[in-house]
């Protein structure tokens, strides 16, 4: 029993219960507070800690979610990339062993055939030397379609020019965009744009700058598709497809388009279907809803751990508070005999756990936003000394962003205040039930 109250007990302190103001009662429940401070300090473990890893949890599976899915951005989404392979089985009377290509067919093909494709674009990869001045370097050189850009999304900044457009390939004009590395690595501190380079033996107009971060490969250039037909593909073949879908929503529905996809492409390249060599499909919307799928067992799986630390949380509260007002049960006793109601013994009970579990609540939510904050902080600055590094895998990223929203953490405060009210309510409510000459007997 507190000293307050043995004066009470002794006369020689009065007070008027219930208390006359708001102010009193908290002057009140902040000297029971004091006077049990390892009680209060375990009631407020509880609550923080439960906040606290909850919020660190989520934080971690959304920093992975992020980095990981940051990386599909380098490209769209819903895109579809095909390479011609070679054959390992006959087909109709034709040997195996054949070395396949695309042609305009394939192109007109998937124009006519599959409804699904979007932005479509042709690619041929070539090596060359890229010169300006005194400056050179050995670099690949794209020849691609407009949507190429949509598809890849390629990133022009204010001041950096455009992509190929389809004048461009209906003229075969000599234009080329360079990737930022690129044009860093020739011009200098120079604008590029309106210069001319030298590739191979051929000169091109520079007409814009890529700036999207480089990705695995090293830095590109882009020249119109047809230019690249003329200059390096006399016979019209070439090895890549690339193009963005609409519609595919699911697994399955990307696997049944892919199928659809190699039968449409058997017919027009002469090979059998079930070939897997002769034609190679990257998916990249399939492999994100595989990768997102992975990612959802992970945040079920963190959200179901953080919520077990939660209700650890919440049992710790009760038990504490339990125990609070079973050492207090001989104090309500004596209240209740000098005229103290019931409603004034409970709020001051319930009033005591509101200010506990609010108070530390908002301290482990301080803490846990705090440290996500902190690692979101030092993995931003990770990233931006990589801007410049010339491998691309340092621009890869595998954690990223590791905040959580903050109404998951209101709502896991709030669950917690209102646990600490039940917690010190029930037993309470139980304890002003006693009489208090049974109450004051009670050690």
């Amino acid at each position: 029993m507190s000293a307050k109250f043995k004066n009470i007990k002794n006369g020689s302190v009065k007070r008027k219960f219930p208390l006359s103001n708001f102010g009193e009662l908290l002057q009140e429940i902040f000297s029971a507070l004091k006077q049990n401070k390892l009680r209060t300090t375990l009631t407020g473990l509880s609550v923080s800690w439960g906040i606290f890893i909850l919020i660190v949890l989520l934080g971690a599976g959304n920093g992975l979610k992020n980095g990981v899915t940051s990386n599909f951005g380098r490209r769209a989404i819903n895109t579809i990339q095909m390479w011609s392979g070679t054959t390992s089985k006959p087909f109709k009377g034709l040997k195996s062993n054949r070395s396949l290509s695309f042609s305009e067919r394939e192109l007109n093909s998937i124009d006519e055939s599959i409804h699904e494709k979007e932005d479509q674009t042709g690619i041929i990869n070539k090596t060359s030397i890229i010169t300006y001045k005194q400056e050179y370097g050995s670099y690949t050189i794209k020849g691609v379609h407009p949507a190429y850009e949509q598809v890849f999304n390629l990133e022009f900044k204010p001041g950096n020019g455009r992509f190929i457009n389809n004048l461009d390939i209906k003229s075969s004009d000599k234009v080329i965009v360079l990737d930022r590395k690129i044009a860093e690595t020739l011009f200098k501190k120079q604008n590029p744009l309106g210069e001319y380079v030298k590739v191979g033996s051929i000169m091109f107009k520079v007409i814009g700058v890529n700036t999207q971060k480089e990705d695995w490969g090293g830095s590109q250039s882009y020249i119109p598709f047809t230019t690249a037909q003329t200059i390096y593909n006399p016979n019209k073949k070439f090895e890549s497809i690339a193009f963005t879908t609409k519609g595919l929503d699911t697994k399955q529905e990307n696997e049944k388009f892919n199928e659809k996809l190699r039968q449409n492409m058997s017919q027009t390249m002469q090979f059998d279907p079930e070939d897997k060599r002769a034609l190679w499909i990257s998916n990249s919307q399939e492999d994100y809803l595989q990768t997102m799928k992975i990612f959802n067992g992970l945040n079920l799986f963190v959200t179901i751990v953080g919520i077990f630390t939660l209700i650890a949380g919440i049992v710790g509260v009760s038990n504490i508070m339990l125990v609070s007002v079973k050492e207090r049960t001989r104090e309500i006793g004596i209240r209740k005999a000098i005229g103290a109601p019931p409603a004034s013994i409970l709020r001051s009970i319930v009033i005591e756990s509101i200010l506990i579990t609010a108070l530390f609540g908002y301290i482990g939510m301080i803490l846990g936003i705090g440290l996500t904050e902190v690692v979101n902080f030092i993995m931003e600055q990770g990233a931006s000394q990589n801007v410049d590094s010339t491998n691309p895998a340092d621009n890869m990223s595998i954690f990223k962003n590791p905040t959580v929203q903050l109404s998951y953490v209101v709502f896991s405060t709030v669950v917690l205040i209102i646990s600490g009210v039940i917690a010190g309510y029930m037993p309470a409510r139980r304890a002003t039930r006693i009489k208090p000459i049974e109450a004051m007997r009670e050690e």
